[in-house]
């Protein structure tokens, strides 16, 4: 007799695995559960089913740690976790341990079905292969994306399958939807994470400049060049780097960088000795590159070489369930980071948030963020606190009561109640590092427009990066 179709189901709640019989099991599929991960383990051992479905939080052992002993016995296992609340990290790891799936319970309902199909029939098939590579192990990796919205869940699970591998990845999407996050946190899970990962803006660097950046030069190769010089490519040797922005760099450096994703062979600026990096290439743009290419403003072999795999990044209109996490994530960042008192989001403030389009996306809803703290009155963030559009000396009223704009000097008033409430902090300083990193997330990276908008030299301007170490919290994706 030929041996129906198996699912086993490890979940420690006995409503919820009665509710998923339900759903699933048919004349033609049969389902069995278990309540703990090591009765899961041995009924999966005896029975040997098709597909598995299991809660992360388990015990004796997690669900990840059931996973990994599935797929150490038998790395064809297909198994598809669940949990109540997946984090980014969570749903990341899992499928670089080597998940078929990672679902959210409230989601369940819609795409449970869709899920089994689809897994019950890469058994069927796999049956049928040879034995398949088991996946690499986890590695630790700080959240730093946020998001639950199935858009991102679909972000996350692709950062698990291409980490391990050094296959070329192109992330499209809007200015500001956190390309350079997907970047690193790909370069974290992956092999390379104990080598330098190096990101380059291509579009912040004039073009007569960003072929020294890339490959190095010699001394004497230019006029300005003093000394030999090391380029990226050489820097992150066994690493990873990132081309942002990659639709805007010149098509005569296009060739040289095909070349080298070709063969690994470059040579530094004014220099005749062949040198050889190997490097994982990451890139990104918010432009249409097919329309580049169309266009002659984009290399075709080159697109090719770098469309390997493509994650496309959703803006933040069409992920509204994101907004209130991102904006109570950014609202502890700014809170730690300027040693304040933790501050929380009112529900009114969260509606406005999550009624306002974002049109600058992530990017615009951490600014919109760092605003709001300043201006704040209180540990409790208002609607009255969200400084929504560009930011400007008038705003919201100051309280519910009262008429009229926020003036220049109420926000000054409130910025030097903010610094009373904090001995620590030193108002002058921190308005210039404040006004500084804005103009270069405004600017994009670059230097010379974010100089003319501050009103300095880009001498000062350079002083005032180093000064404050403002390269590592630049929102430029």
């Amino acid at each position: 007799m030929e041996k129906l179709p198996t699912i086993l189901v490890v979940d420690p709640d006995t409503d919820f695995l009665e509710w998923i019989h339900r759903q699933l099991a048919t004349p033609s599929t049969r389902v069995i559960t278990a309540t703990s991960s090591d009765d899961g383990f041995r009924l999966w051992t005896r029975e040997e089913p098709d597909v598995v479905i299991c809660e992360t939080h388990l015990s004796p052992f997690s669900g990840m740690e059931l996973l990994v002993k599935m797929r150490q016995r038998n790395p064809n296992a297909i198994v598809v976790l669940t949990s109540q609340f997946g984090t980014t990290q969570s749903v990341i790891e899992s499928m670089k341990l080597g998940a078929f799936d990672f679902i959210r319970k409230e989601t369940l309902p819609f795409n449970l079905k869709a899920v089994m199909d689809a897994a019950l029939k890469a058994q069927a098939e796999m049956r049928a292969a040879t034995e398949m590579k088991a996946t690499l192990t986890v590695e630790e990796h700080q959240d730093s994306i946020v998001g639950k919205s199935p858009a991102m869940q679909q972000v996350f699970k692709m950062v698990g399958r291409v980490s391990h591998s050094d296959a070329p990845v192109m992330i499209t999407g809007e200015s500001g939807t956190g390309k350079e996050l997907v970047a690193r946190a790909i370069h974290h899970y992956s092999p390379r994470s104990a080598k330098t990962f190096v990101a380059i803006n291509c579009a912040a660097i004039p073009e007569h400049l960003l072929e020294s950046e890339l490959f190095g030069h010699e001394k004497g190769s230019f006029t300005g060049a003093t000394g030999q010089r090391i380029g990226r490519f050489e820097q992150c040797n066994g690493g990873t780097l990132f081309l942002d922005e990659i639709g805007d760099m010149p098509m005569q450096l296009q060739s040289k960088i095909l070349r080298v994703l070709q063969d690994g062979d470059f040579s530094r600026v004014g220099g005749n000795e062949v040198l050889r990096s190997d490097v994982r290439i990451i890139c990104a743009t918010n432009k249409n590159l097919e329309q580049e290419v169309g266009e002659k403003h984009f290399r075709e072999d080159l697109f090719y070489r770098l469309n390997v795999v493509r994650i496309q990044l959703p803006p933040v209109r069409q992920r509204q369930e994101d907004i209130q996490p991102l904006a109570e994530y950014f609202l502890q960042k700014v809170s730690t980071l300027k040693r304040l008192p933790k501050l929380r989001l009112s529900e009114e403030a969260v509606r406005v948030l999550e009624g306002y389009p974002w049109p600058g996306n992530v990017r615009e809803l951490e600014n919109t963020i760092q605003r709001a703290v300043v201006l704040a009155t209180s540990d409790l963030l208002l609607a009255k606190d969200i400084p929504l559009g560009t930011p400007s000396t008038e705003v919201a009223a100051t309280s519910p009561g009262e008429a009229g704009p926020i003036t220049t000097e109420k926000a000054i008033e409130a910025l030097l109640r903010a610094a009373q409430a904090d001995p620590n902090v030193q108002l002058l300083p921190w308005l210039e590092r404040e006004f500084t990193l804005h103009a270069m997330n405004v600017t994009k990276g670059n230097q010379v427009r974010a100089a003319k908008l501050l009103g300095i030299t880009r001498a000062t301007l350079r002083k005032r990066l180093e000064r404050f170490n403002i390269t590592k919290e630049l929102t430029i994706s």
